[in-house]
């Protein structure tokens, strides 16, 4: 998994018009290109496409898009070099498909005669209205100079947004079993998530796992014990034995495995009652492990919870675990926090310092199945989000907060701050959305807002307000 800039590659395109000073244009297209190249971003540009690489005569059009095309490109970037040439620039964005960065450099003062090079931020303005005319969704920068942070903000944000799109257009989640039956808040259209989005659920049959995990503890390879003695370096073990410990690591092998194989972007497992019936285990820390890797594993045969978090982790361009959480109590003394909570299944990697981690029992369930994980996770921003249908539209709900202090409790933990709460109870009791949501650290929000607009999925915005995370894409 490509993880950072590299998991995005843009469509460098720089547009122009022939009435406006070249050479000034192929200066601003060296400019931008030396700034992408500075932050590490991922792109292919259009030299030897066209006679200086850049775009605004219709016969080199269709050579740009076969070009872009064959270069498996994800987002196209076209900065208006000069005033640009807005017809060639819209009609490049309808047949790409793909998310489209609008923006040009700002003008300097006209010259000592009173003779103008670029009029780039006119261009602008002709561009975005051809593109609304031709529904070309597209995300624009503030019309800036190119070391203004306004403009870095903005690419390194759009790349983000693209890393979205890209995982969403692309999902395969793996279900493991079925639909606990008395989970209807689980329920979901998987004929429409196919029809609509191009969303597969791959159905696997809990009993191949079962199977799987049988004859890695049969067999007792080199990878099943190595992998045991390492996930004992990490966390401690209360209330398993040895059999129990490896029968937890055969079964996150089994499906890093199986993920692999059949390509999935995410699982959604069926945590009970198969696997305490057949090995005395939770699947818990099992889950946490492989979050570590990068392949989230949600609770419950949770689908839209798996989506939720493949879109979170694209958003942060997979440098960032993301967690599966319960929103569970309310906070005993800080009414502006809630306990995000789950059985044990929190990914390792962010236990938060000083916490000595380790998996035991399961402290709602009887019996004495174990391997459930128990540790408070680091605070600091957070991303909440929640992907979810109802009556056949669908809508991303998505929030930001912080850690704060509360509280111990068991399980895998933490206790979450935002600025009214009552919005956010509002939100979840009114739906469409279940208590499920999906986490991660930093400020996502307006990543998966603006993404929104090209998945043809409706933003829900909690906090900030859907106009402040508009704003934030202007703000210089």
């Amino acid at each position: 998994m490509k993880r950072g800039f590299e998991a995005v590659k843009l469509g460098y395109v720089p547009i122009s018009k022939f009435v406006f000073s070249a050479e000034d244009a192929r200066r601003y297209k060296a400019l931008v290109q030396a700034r992408l190249d500075e932050w590490g971003i991922h792109y292919t540009n259009i030299d030897g496409v066209t006679g200086d690489g850049m775009l605004y005569k219709h016969e080199d059009l269709p050579k740009v898009i076969e070009h872009l095309r064959a270069e498996e490109v994800d987002a196209v970037f076209c900065p208006h070099c000069n005033f640009g040439t807005e017809d060639i620039a819209a009609l490049l964005g309808r047949e790409m498909g793909l998310p489209y960065l609008l923006w040009g450099p700002r003008d300097e003062q006209p010259l000592p005669d009173g003779a103008r090079l670029r009029d780039t931020q006119c261009g602008l303005f002709a561009t975005s209205h051809v593109l609304r005319r031709l529904n070309v969704p597209f995300t624009y920068i503030l019309n800036s100079r190119v070391h203004d942070p306004v403009f870095e903000r903005g690419v390194k944000n759009f790349v983000r947004v693209a890393s979205v799109v890209k995982a969403f257009r692309s999902l395969r989640i793996g279900q493991i079993g079925q639909r606990v039956d008395f989970f209807w808040s689980t329920i979901i259209n998987e004929a429409e998530l196919l029809e609509k989005f191009g969303i597969e659920v791959w159905q696997i049959y809990i009993s191949e796992v079962v199977s799987e995990i049988r004859r890695r503890l049969e067999a007792r390879d080199e990878e099943l014990l190595i992998s045991t003695e390492e996930t004992k370096s990490q966390v401690g073990f209360k209330s398993l034995n040895e059999e129990q410990i490896l029968a937890i690591v055969a079964l996150s092998l089994t499906m890093k495995d199986m993920a692999a194989r059949e390509k999935l972007s995410a699982i959604a497992l069926q945590c009970f009652p198969v696997l305490q019936q057949e090995f005395g285990i939770y699947p818990c820390l099992a889950n946490s492990l492989l979050g570590i890797e990068g392949l989230p594993v949600i609770c419950e045969t949770d689908i839209h919870g798996a989506i939720t978090a493949c879109l979170l982790q694209a958003a942060n361009l997979y440098q960032d675990s993301v967690f599966f959480a319960d929103m569970t109590i309310r906070h005993p003394e800080n009414d502006q926090a809630e306990l995000l909570w789950h059985c044990g299944s929190f990914p390792l990697d962010l236990a938060d310092k000083g916490v000595q981690p380790f998996a035991g029992e399961h402290f709602i369930m009887p019996g004495a199945e174990a391997g459930v994980g128990h540790w408070r996770i680091k605070g600091g921003d957070v991303t909440i989000a929640r992907f979810e249908q109802a009556g056949g539209d669908y809508h991303l709900a998505m929030g930001q907060g912080r850690g704060t202090t509360g509280p111990h409790t068991v399980g895998t933990y933490l206790w979450f701050e935002v600025d009214d709460w009552t919005k956010w109870e509002r939100k979840f009791i009114y739906g469409p959305y279940i208590h499920h949501v999906a986490g991660i650290h930093g400020q996502a929000a307006p990543i998966l807002y603006e993404a929104c607009k090209y998945m043809g999925v409706n933003p829900d915005p909690i906090e900030p307000a859907g106009q402040a995370l508009e704003d934030s894409w202007w703000e210089s």
